[in-house]
């Protein structure tokens, strides 16, 4: 709208603004729903050209180059890499300039390649290993079960946390009893099936090498052991040292 001011050029403007009618717009009604946009057929040359530009657009390519000092892009440029000894030797240095706790641990990333044939993937596990040095002196606590006295006294003998037979089933389904692991004998392992649901993955079993004969091995292996997972389908994340 304009509104006349005093000292305009244009003389009699005052008069023809005054005498003109009043206008009065009407805005369009209003719409309380829209039109729906036509999608774009699946496969349609139009939707293909756009998921192309998408692609385009967000690939980076590195630069062959490396960076010339500490302050860069990282995505500029590909991520390095160090062989294990390089990176512990990284490691105390840097646990030196930071001034953190020097027997703090030292963790891994493992990427398994869980693929089978026809399309068909490694369900995720877990197992425990015995690692050549110990860098911790936590003792796991396992319970054997068995209903040989002579093999109750080995067990002992080699530091089971609780040595007993089915007298231990009730105790252990009202959660009286705990333990990290379970090892078992074959010989009683008809009368455990009570407990199968309630121990789940720690129910005594030849592929976790819970169940056996060799109970001085099998309780080095879990209580001195460290126990593994897969998460995400393929990662297993753990400790592995001290630095």
């Amino acid at each position: 709208a304009l509104a006349p001011r005093r000292g305009w050029v244009f003389l009699g403007l005052d008069q023809r603004l005054a005498a003109a009618p009043a206008v009065v717009s009407i805005a369009p009604p209003a719409r309380p729903y829209a039109a729906a946009a036509k999608t774009a057929k699946k496969g349609s040359q139009k939707t293909k050209q756009e998921e192309k530009k998408k692609k385009q657009g967000s690939r980076r390519w590195p630069l062959m180059s490396k960076p010339v000092d500490d302050v860069y892009l990282t995505w500029y440029y590909e991520r390095p890499s160090y062989d294990v000894e390089e990176a512990v030797g990284m490691l105390k240095k840097f646990q030196e300039l930071d001034f953190t706790y020097p027997k703090q641990y030292v963790y891994i990333n493992v990427f398994l390649d869980m693929a089978l044939q026809k399309k068909k993937k490694v369900d995720p596990f877990s197992s425990s290993v015995l690692l050549p040095y110990r860098f911790t002196d936590e003792m796991n606590k396992v319970l054997v079960f068995t209903e040989n006295e002579e093999e109750a006294e080995i067990a002992r003998e080699n530091g089971a946390a609780v040595v007993g037979g089915v007298e231990l089933i009730k105790w252990i389904l009202e959660d009286e009893i705990q333990a990290d692991f379970y090892v078992a004998v074959p010989a009683i392992m008809p009368k455990l099936i009570p407990l199968r649901n309630k121990l789940r993955r720690k129910y005594p079993s030849t592929k976790r090498n819970s169940l056996g004969h060799d109970i001085p091995k099998m309780l080095q292996l879990f209580r001195e052991g460290l126990e593994y997972m897969v998460q995400d389908e393929r990662v297993i994340k753990t400790r592995i040292a001290r630095v």
